[in-house]
């Protein structure tokens, strides 16, 4: 039986081969180049431009126009989530009455424009003044605002409702026989075991599903609600100034990006013992 006398010396890493330049790659310095020239050249333009009466005469309609879609986009998400939950359950049920229902919701508010369907609630439902007054509903459309949460309530619910139902479907078929085997009761089970799985699956869609329902939140501007982009409309409309809407996408982006690291830390922390 053979052994060795001595250890073999540890040789060093092979040299990294040169990267190639190819023309994908510079025509990607060139963009980033670009992007790099209009963002600082905005940023010269804000300061060169900046006008002190406009910022104090129009800052706080910013502020309550942030405010007023800050609300709006939150009383809406959880009424969908709300509305998504019996609709997700109705287009996982063996029931193809119910089944067939749930779709046809899904399929219509999916498959249509938000903008339609807010011009359906606004302008359409309005038509039916004596009908509403008559059952007591009128106060919910006549008002602007409440016609723009009923809609984007009606939209986002059927694509939570997709969410909801892809993400319970996803969790493996052998959850569900081994808390049967164990004698747990479905409702105990599924509350228990499935919907915490279920749950860490749709977190990624949700945030994206409330980052698109941020910027979608910008056509209720056009029914007259004083959202920030209705805000940022009034103050257009005033001053002819395009840095109106520039303050406007600046806003915006401040929400989109604080909401991006806030869900990111919110999935750290569920899924840290997913992590190896």
């Amino acid at each position: 039986m053979s052994h060795a006398e001595f250890l073999i010396p540890a040789q060093p890493a092979p040299p990294q081969p040169a990267k190639a330049v190819s023309v994908s790659r510079i025509v990607g310095y060139l963009v980033v180049a670009l992007w790099i020239v209009l963002g600082l050249s905005l940023i010269l333009l804000m300061i060169t431009n900046w006008d002190t009466d406009k910022f104090v005469r129009y800052g706080p309609r910013y502020i309550h126009g942030l405010w007023i879609t800050l609300t709006l986009v939150a009383f809406s998400f959880v009424f969908g989530a709300i509305l998504s939950i019996p609709l997700a359950f109705a287009r996982m049920s063996a029931n193809r009455v119910l089944s067939g229902v749930a779709y046809c919701y899904v399929y219509l508010f999916r498959g249509t424009p938000l903008l339609a369907q807010l011009f359906l609630v606004y302008y359409g439902l309005g038509g039916f003044r004596p009908q509403l007054e008559s059952v007591g509903l009128w106060w919910l459309f006549r008002d602007a605002w409440y016609c723009g949460l009923l809609s984007m309530s009606l939209n986002t619910a059927a694509y939570q409702t997709e969410i909801l139902r892809g993400a319970i479907e996803s969790v493996p078929r052998g959850q569900h026989e081994a808390a049967a085997s164990l004698g747990i009761h479905k409702l105990v089970s599924f509350w228990k075991i499935v919907l915490p799985q279920a749950l860490i699956v749709a977190l990624r869609p949700y945030g994206n599903e409330i980052i698109l329902l941020i910027k979608s939140s910008a056509v209720v501007a056009i029914i007259t609600v004083y959202d920030l982009m209705g805000e940022t409309r009034y103050a257009f409309s005033r001053t002819y100034d395009y840095q109106t809407y520039l303050w406007a996408a600046i806003f915006y982006l401040a929400i989109v990006e604080a909401l991006r690291h806030l869900w990111a830390a919110i999935e750290a922390r569920l899924t840290r013992h997913l992590k190896r």
